[in-house]
């Protein structure tokens, strides 16, 4: 009996200790390139490489430059406008659609949802030449609109099984009960269901939201003027020569483009824990 409880208190001790130092890696790896673009950022004068090197002269000169000398600013609007249009939009057409694949059944149903999956399956680097082909017929080289409607269309597919799988969490008793009071279609939708799943269109609001910020790749092939460049691509161009990396900048900017994702992170964190774990629910 002793035995029993030594073995199992060491294999308590020994998932305690390894679940933490598991936790403490992924801090680590987390955390350092933080740190480093922080030293970085506020180093006084140009760096040519990114180190984690703490000195005791702070400057915000180059957040300065980054204003004054750059186009940083003009990326930063372009950059908002897309990301804020993209998450109304993405998320008002995943919800609906979410919805609609929830509670009705009509004709092609099954059909559309496997589409999406199919269409989800189709990776970005092989149908860029077929964006690029489109944006010169439409005449939408270069434009905001056009990058927006691919944000807003690639990101609906997968989150409407997300979003569907949500709402099949929702008991259909009380669609039923409010039948029988007398509420109709959109009474329904709009008072009833949608406050139940607000957890999960905070996480998909985060994500389209944070979509523009981080693309790199349809934001270099379809927009051409430098004042019309996103973050991403405004920033690499910083360090895409290497006889002439602006680390220092490069880093200011960073930190500065993090600050809306991290302001809407925490505004809607609250959401999210239940709004992941109920949307991988399988309907």
């Amino acid at each position: 009996m002793k035995a029993f409880f030594r073995d199992q208190r060491t294999t308590t001790f020994l998932t305690k200790f390894f679940t933490y130092l598991f936790l403490i890696g992924l801090s680590i790896v987390v955390i350092y390139p933080i740190l480093i673009t922080a030293s970085s950022a506020f180093r006084p004068g140009n760096i040519a490489a990114f180190t984690l090197e703490w000195s005791d002269s702070w400057t915000l000169n180059n957040f300065t430059r980054l204003f004054n000398e750059t186009l940083y600013l003009d990326w930063y609007r372009n950059t908002l406008i897309i990301a804020v249009a993209t998450m109304v939009f993405q998320v008002a057409i995943v919800t609906i659609a979410g919805y609609t694949y929830s509670r009705y059944r009509f004709k092609g149903r099954k059909n559309s949802l496997i589409f999406f999956l199919i269409i989800q399956m189709v990776p970005t680097m092989a149908a860029l030449t077929a964006f690029y082909v489109l944006a010169m017929l439409l005449g939408a080289l270069d434009q905001f609109w056009f990058l927006t409607l691919i944000y807003i269309g690639g990101g609906i597919p997968m989150n409407i099984w997300l979003m569907k799988g949500y709402f099949d969490t929702v008991p259909r008793d009380l669609d039923e009960s409010a039948k029988l009071d007398g509420a109709g279609h959109f009474r329904i939708f709009g008072q009833i269901i949608l406050p139940l799943v607000r957890p999960m269109i905070a996480v998909q609001a985060l994500w389209a939201f944070m979509g523009p910020f981080g693309d790199f790749l349809l934001a270099k092939f379809l927009l051409r003027s430098p004042e019309n460049l996103t973050i991403a691509v405004g920033l690499q161009s910083f360090i895409a020569n290497p006889q002439q990396q602006k680390v220092a900048l490069f880093a200011a900017g960073a930190i500065l483009a993090a600050l809306p994702i991290c302001l809407l992170f925490f505004f809607l964190q609250k959401n999210f824990v239940s709004g992941l774990m109920a949307g991988g629910t399988k309907g």
